[in-house]
């Protein structure tokens, strides 16, 4: 028996059998402040936030299932740009429609936006962040744990077996010693996965294996969610192409009218296109395209003196929101050092706006246009397969993420070591930092031993970095 239900978001009459649609009971108003505590504790880049969405949008609230939150992931983790962002983009269109979706994204980058934005004033009047700096090394300290925590809490859940542990080594050997390109190790991984899901092998399928994760798994059906699709995720072509054209043009209006204007050679110009076309290649996250851009950032554009990238790299770092949110501190110097006829601090902030615009927009793009196909994907066994061989990767990943977080937190200087084929980052142990060590191990006590929640631990190592701070200058 069917019956007609109210429009969808998509502006299609949509029809479902009676009892099918699932009212998960959560009100907006009430994502709002979830999506807001999640936006304020997003240190430590994609390890640390999808850690902290983790323990809060699965663990705490049971919004959505472990192998729904997993499946969202892979396919954010095959995208251009910060995968935890579309992550949330993702969880809140789930939830909320487009409206959450567009809420979540937002507010996930707000708070960084603002930090940086902040900061970068600072910098370019007076050259350094002051006392400020004390505030971020021992909040930088403090993530360091929380990103420990994240390999801990992903890693029991998505290496449930010898196979998937395996390629979750391959994977971290690849990335770390070898410095293989991340898409490549996704690949791999996502073909490995699909073959042994085609042919039906234990170790491929969801909940397979020898071995579940530790501790207790909230399964899909469990979730407020529900295992079922929601009528307004159920692919609808129409409405994606719609919504498609509409963000692609918020995306590339303004810079085709920035081009009309004031030509191709005009900071505004270079800093759209520059930064739009990394929108489209940082495929595995901000380290992949930081090389790149600190380089023509100097050598080409001169925006940024050298080493400075490393400034604006410790700015992201410890600020919430994505580690991408570097390039905005690159746009803003880039028109700080080139205003033309406007003002250095209003030109800088322009820049700092549009480029944080044309490094998001596509983000939401990505997940309008492809969630409703991966949703209605999430029941097929090869690909299954092939999204928890990713899940496994991408493990092995974090910890690559988790080792250079922590050797650049607790230590001053890294140097690179070439052994064959093998790229080894040593720390010098004469530049080791007592500070953060004893903050990081404080905080890791804190976490692990005596359950201290995340964000009290991460004020509690703020202060003591400032009084830190204080003290030695």
């Amino acid at each position: 028996m069917a019956e007609m239900t109210d429009n969808s978001p998509t502006g299609q009459t949509v029809e479902r059998n009676a009892g099918e649609g699932h009212h998960h009971g959560v009100s907006f108003g009430e994502a709002f402040k979830v999506w807001l505590r999640v936006a304020a504790l997003s240190f430590g880049g994609p390890a640390g936030q999808i850690a902290v969405m983790h323990r809060i949008i699965v663990d705490e609230k049971r919004w959505i299932g472990e192998h729904r939150f997993l499946h969202a992931l892979n396919y954010c983790m095959l995208l251009p740009g910060p995968e935890a962002q579309q992550l949330a983009v993702y969880i809140g269109w789930l939830m909320h429609r487009t409206l959450g979706g567009l809420v979540a994204g937002l507010l996930f980058v707000l708070p960084g936006f603002l930090s940086i934005l902040c900061l970068s004033y600072i910098y370019a009047a007076y050259g350094s962040v002051g006392i400020v700096a004390g505030v971020f090394f021992g909040l930088k300290a403090a993530v360091l744990a929380v990103v420990v925590q994240a390999v801990i809490r992903i890693g029991r859940r998505a290496l449930r077996n010898n196979v998937m542990l395996l390629i979750a080594a391959v994977a971290f050997v690849a990335i770390f010693f070898l410095h293989v390109p991340f898409p490549l190790i996704v690949l791999a991984a996502a073909m490995t996965g699909f073959i042994g899901g085609r042919f039906g092998l234990a170790a491929f399928m969801p909940g397979g294996g020898h071995k579940a994760g530790s501790g207790s798994v909230l399964s899909d059906a469990e979730s407020a969610l529900g295992d079922g699709i929601p009528d307004h995720a159920r692919p609808n072509l129409a409405w994606s192409l719609r919504m498609s054209a509409a963000l692609l043009a918020l995306w590339l209006v303004p810079i085709a009218t920035l081009y009309a204007v004031f030509g191709a050679h005009d900071v505004f110009t270079e800093i759209g296109l520059f930064f739009s076309k990394m929108a489209v290649v940082t495929f595995g996250g901000a380290y992949a395209a930081l090389a790149y851009v600190a380089q023509e950032a100097v050598q080409r554009f001169g925006w940024l003196k050298p080493g400075e990238m490393l400034d604006g790299l410790g700015m992201a770092e410890t600020t919430p929101g994505p580690l991408i949110m570097v390039l905005q501190f690159v746009g803003f110097m880039g028109a700080y050092r080139n205003p033309g006829s406007l003002d250095p601090m209003l030109a800088a902030t322009l820049a700092a706006i549009l480029t944080t615009w044309v490094t998001f927009v596509p983000c939401f793009l990505w997940i309008f246009l492809g969630a409703p196909f991966i949703e209605k994907l999430r029941g097929n066994v090869a690909l299954a397969g092939a999204m928890s061989a990713i899940t496994a990767a991408v493990v092995g990943v974090i910890l690559n993420l988790a080792i250079w977080f922590g050797l650049h937190t607790l230590f001053a200087e890294v140097a690179t070591v070439r052994l064959g084929g093998l790229r080894l980052d040593i720390p010098l142990l004469q530049s080791a930092v007592p500070a953060a060590m004893a903050l990081s191990a404080a905080a890791a006590i804190a976490i692990f031993r005596f359950k201290t929640s995340v964000i009290t631990t991460l004020l509690a190592c703020a202060m003591s970095g400032m009084l830190w701070t204080l003290a030695v200058s």
